[in-house]
């Protein structure tokens, strides 16, 4: 039922007259958020109050024809709502109205009870901007925005041109009481069930007469000017931007918010109706390219998608910057708006950037922490891999190298040793004293809990735990790890290295139970009742692929897994006579050479691949030749040969080719070449598979053909809305730096998920970093220093052990191959869409990213504000007229001509 003195009451505010363009009707948000809370007797009242003119309840009785004590409860409801403000003046209640944003539509939504009473405050508060947000887009000069970013103050402390006004601690200084509350559009968003995950409990301060009204109507609790200094201080370290509303006055405010651009509704205006003018503050962030090297932590950390990363190497072709209409000029509507904007955030442009970081599957800022290595700031290139990889010691002994792969120095000599620097910075983990440890962000109640202790799961309870949760790790096995304890040999990562990674999720909380298989010894059901608020499945591919020929189930012949999982459970295991491995893998590579340290007489190896196809890395090969293992490459086994139930060899057929025309597996052999070969052991490395149990049981998640869980592919969720998967029980098998990526993602969707009305998608980073087109570099001139190679013992007794031999770079060739990279990438800034808020340089380690002074505004009382916009208005469409093309226009004599 319309409520026809609340919609009197919206005019009212609004400062329009019923039936004139401006008037607002009961379909408008202005109605919308009024009409569940507000009766037509508090309309009434609310009616005689006036913007920011203090009146009394009797002044307000005299007008509107009821007593006192009538007109003062409908006055306090009024402003419990959150539809006028209250203080205490001259020992007086005095209440007066605001503007709808910043103002009455914030504090009402600031009323939590409401708004889970009456979600339409919480759609109305969102919808006000996105339909009024049109008008102004081009409207506003500089600075007079409603809205108005503060740069983050350490960000500018280096300008000599900053104002008093600029400097967050100028507004905290001038006051005396402050309050906190929930911020207001991340609780609307949050209601919507359109959440982004970023920190919404007690992260908008208010100040003055806004602390005093915060108070007094329970939206806000009082704090000190400490605690206010503390709250801006931990929205610094969550990337938070810094607004003030901009309508008091020059230097004059009642509340800081500290915003994300995924929720915020007012930086909304910057980035759905690129309408940036009505919020920057008087800076731009500048990037110096000599500096940058393209780590991405300012990309990641932009609230508003106005850094992205690019290249600095000299092309070929010149890479044109393509030049955009602004508001400030053009005819501004839809068809130029980015509607899309929480979904659609890039993190590279069009033309790509350093190949090392887009090919790595974690996208670690490779070329950031070599610079930071190359000036000897190793604690800060550990921290600075840790954004993505809390495994940076166990990677640099295995990973593929992709980045290597990738690497645009192997265009002019080598690639860059990554992987060696990365090992050199990550021998800090290695020592207790100096390893980094993480600062834990938040403190959340909600209990994890992962399943499987390999990569995945291991990062996403380190990501989890940083973020503040409690999260316990559940390890069917004795030992932790999964795959990197139990399936790669100690020749390639030691035990004690994965440890000492694992000893830092202990320091930071995780807790962890081995021995305990979910599904068998304990259910998912069980953990519910226990609390557990999420589950991650990061159970691996633990289990050997069998070939499915004749004689596999004879005695001597073992998946390579479950031989590698003996040796390194320390089982008793040894091998007498010839060994055939079959596969051509890395995998294959270990169990091959773990097959020549227990006792057998001659190892070979036979895969379908030539040489060049092999999937087994170069250097991994070459290790195993020098050990005397053959490779036989190009056979397929056809049967395993078998007496008494033992094997004694193998019949295999050539194979003549691989992969059909499309690079799909379709192996082709010519059945008429056959070799036999004499084996008393047989060890199959042709890949793994996935091991279920019956953890799925009593679950609605679905299994692809292939026994992987089926998930969302951007989320990780499965079908059971608590429970989430990853690695290789999903992809099927991949390097360990694939399933850590992939836990870290996990971590985020998981951390979305415990807080209710949290979207998994809406304003999250999606990490699609491309490479740049090595093929337009001009790569002439450089140096060419060679490759530096670490140490490795070529002591033959120790050959047979199961020692790593392999060393680690010495300082100095640390520090001539950092000199090779170079430094393909930089941060490229739209200074246009950048609004000023400094959150870019506080991630820089580097210095190569600045705010600087551009602008020069300052905001004006809201009284004064219409001339203002009426005047640059009018200069706008002037712009705008000069800039359409001439028109062909009828002749100005026409008339004469008649005559």
């Amino acid at each position: 039922m319309s409520k026809e003195m609340v919609l009197e009451l919206a005019n009212h505010i609004n400062r329009s007259k019923r039936g004139s363009k401006s008037e607002i009707k009961y379909t408008d948000p202005e109605y919308i958020i009024l009409e569940p809370v507000v009766t037509e007797e508090m309309a009434k009242a609310g009616i005689q109050l006036e913007l920011r003119k203090p009146k009394s309840a009797e002044e307000v009785a005299l007008l509107c024809g009821k007593t006192v004590d009538e007109t003062s409860k409908l006055l306090w409801d009024l402003a419990v709502a959150g539809v006028c403000f209250v203080n205490e003046i001259d020992g007086v209640d005095k209440y007066w109205l605001e503007t709808w944003i910043p103002g009455v539509m914030e504090m009402m939504v600031n009323n939590k009870a409401n708004v889970e009473k009456y979600p339409q405050i919480a759609e109305a508060f969102e919808a006000y901007g996105r339909i009024r947000g049109p008008k102004t887009a081009g409207n506003f000069p500089v600075g007079k925005g409603l809205m108005r970013v503060i740069p983050i103050e350490k960000s500018i402390e280096a300008e000599t041109r900053k104002a008093s006004y600029e400097e967050v601690s100028k507004y905290l200084n001038d006051n005396e009481i402050f309050s906190v509350s929930d911020c207001a559009c991340r609780t609307a968003r949050e209601a919507m069930g359109e959440g982004c995950g970023h920190l919404k409990e007690d992260m908008c301060i208010q100040m003055g007469h806004a602390a005093e009204y915060y108070i007094r109507t329970g939206r806000g609790r009082q704090i000190s000017r400490e605690e206010a200094f503390e709250i801006i201080k931990k929205a610094e370290e969550n990337g938070l931007v810094h607004q003030i509303p901009n309508t008091d006055g020059s230097g004059k405010t009642h509340a800081i918010c500290n915003c994300c651009g995924c929720s915020c509704l007012s930086l909304r205006t910057a980035e759905m109706f690129l309408n940036t003018d009505m919020v920057r503050s008087n800076y731009v962030a500048k990037v110096d390219k000599d500096k940058c090297v393209a780590c991405g932590e300012c990309v990641e950390n932009c609230q508003v998608n106005a850094l992205r990363l690019g290249q600095k190497l000299c092309t070929k072709t010149p890479i044109l910057e393509k030049k955009r209409e602004l508001p400030r000029d053009t005819e501004w509507g839809e068809d130029k708006w980015n509607p899309d904007y929480r979904t659609n955030r890039k993190v590279v442009l069009d033309t790509g950037t350093s190949p090392c970081k887009a090919e790595c599957p974690a996208h670690i800022a490779i070329q950031g922490y070599i610079k930071l290595a190359s000036q000897g700031r190793y604690t800060e290139a550990l921290e600075l891999i840790k954004y993505e990889n809390p495994f940076p010691a166990v990677c640099g002994r295995i990973c593929p190298r992709k980045c290597e792969s990738a690497c645009t120095r192997g265009d002019i000599d080598d690639p860059i040793a990554i992987d060696d620097i990365k090992k050199f910075i990550a021998e800090q983990d290695l020592n207790q004293e100096i390893r980094y440890v993480p600062k834990i962000k938040n403190q959340y109640k909600n209990k994890i809990a992962i399943v499987g202790s390999g990569p995945s799961g291991l990062s996403c309870a380190f990501y989890l735990a940083v973020e503040g949760y409690k999260v316990t790790v559940f390890e069917k096995q004795k030992s932790l790890g999964g795959m990197l304890t139990l399936g790669i040999p100690s020749f390639r990562l030691e035990k004690n290295v994965v440890n000492a990674e694992i000893n830092i999720l202990k320091e930071l909380g995780v807790e962890f139970k081995t021995n305990v298989e979910v599904g068998t010894d304990i259910s998912l059901n069980y953990l519910r009742q226990e609390g557990f608020d999420a589950f991650y499945f990061g159970i691996g591919a633990q289990v050997g692929r069998k070939l499915n020929i004749d004689g596999e189930d004879a005695k001597g012949v073992i998946t390579g897994v479950d031989f590698l999982r003996k040796i390194n459970l320390g089982e008793e295991f040894k091998l007498e006579g010839e060994t055939v491995v079959i596969g051509g893998g890395n995998v294959a590579i270990d169990v091959a050479r773990s097959a020549t340290r227990v006792g057998t007489s001659k190892v070979s190896m036979f895969c379908l691949e030539s040489k060049e196809e092999m999937p087994a890395l170069l250097e991994e090969i070459e290790e195993s030749l020098e050990e005397g293992i053959e490779i036989n490459n190009s056979w397929g086994p056809k049967r395993i040969i078998v007496e008494d139930e033992k094997v004694v060899g193998v019949e295999f057929k050539k194979c003549i080719s691989v992969f059909d025309e499309n690079r799909k597996f379709n192996p082709k052999f010519d059945e008429n070449n056959i070799k036999i070969v004499k084996a008393e052991n047989v060890l199959l490395s042709i890949g793994q598979s996935i091991d279920l149990g019956k953890i799925l049981e009593n679950t609605k998640i679905q299994i692809n053909p292939n026994n992987t869980i089926k998930t969302n592919k951007i989320t990780l969720q499965t079908d059971e809305k608590d429970i989430f998967a990853g690695g290789d029980v999903v992809t099927g098998p991949k390097f360990a730096i694939d399933a850590i990526a992939v836990g870290k993602e996990a971590a985020i969707s998981i951390h979305r998920y415990v807080h209710p009305g949290q979207s998994l998608i809406l304003g999250r980073t999606i990490r699609d970093y491309t490479p740049l087109d090595k093929n337009n570099l001009e790569l002439l001139g450089y140096d060419t220093m060679p490759r530096q190679k670490a140490n490795y013992s070529k002591d033959n007794t120790e050959k047979k052990s199961f020692k790593d031999l392999r060393g680690v770079f010495t300082e100095e060739q640390l520090k001539k191959e950092t000199e090779r990279c170079l430094g393909c990438g930089a941060t490229v800034v739209d200074e246009y869409l950048c609004v000023g808020c400094g959150v870019c340089s506080t991630k820089c380690k580097y210095d190569a990213i600045k705010l600087e002074r551009v602008y020069d505004s300052e905001g004006v009382e809201f009284p004064n504000l219409k001339p203002i916009i009426i005047k640059h208005a009018f200069k706008r469409k002037v712009r705008i007229a000069i800039k359409k093309p001439a028109r062909k226009l009828k002749s100005v004599f026409s008339k004469d001509d008649k005559k």
